[in-house]
């Protein structure tokens, strides 16, 4: 039974995280909770987790992912700012 409570735990969690995309090591999601703020993604990877804010796009925080890391998903925020903009608004603002 602890097993089943664990994974039902598991499975709310990722519920209320949905992934956008992934793109190598990054996953790209918003937490169901975060409506209220102006539009954004969360990246995370092995390493942390970092946010940015969709208009502009600005880094807006990072615990523990690399500078050279940082950059590279900049650049993917910059090329998928719609897709991720359609999608927060769309589960946020439906």
């Amino acid at each position: 039974m602890r097993h089943a409570q664990q994974y039902q735990r598991t499975t709310d969690i990722y519920k209320s995280m949905p992934t956008i995309l992934r793109i190598g090591s990054f996953r790209f999601h918003f937490y169901s909770n975060e409506g209220n703020e102006p539009p954004h993604i969360h990246v995370r990877n092995a390493e942390g987790e970092c946010k940015f804010w969709l208009e502009p796009i600005v880094l807006a925080s990072n615990r523990g992912i690399a500078t050279h890391d940082l950059r590279g998903i900049e650049r993917l925020v910059f090329e998928n700012k719609q897709t991720l903009l359609d999608s927060y608004n769309e589960y946020h603002h439906p």
